[in-house]
């Protein structure tokens, strides 16, 4: 018999802290000492800029 593992999604909210040509750099709020997470801005919501405020969750990123 397999045991199932439920595994919780990872949610939390980043901050863009710079935005470089296709990519943006982006600060985890509850863990502002980590390195800086990389994302390409066509992952993004349209409008989001440097300082915009982002809820991750379900592998989508939306505009707080």
């Amino acid at each position: 018999m397999v045991k199932e593992r439920k595994k919780k999604m990872l949610t939390c909210d980043y901050t863009v802290e710079r935005l470089d040509g296709d990519y943006a750099w982006l600060l985890r709020e509850d863990r502002p000492e980590e390195e800086l997470k990389c994302v390409a801005r066509a992952l993004l919501p349209e409008g989001t800029g440097e300082g915009s405020r982002l809820h991750y969750e379900y592998l989508e990123y939306t505009l707080m």
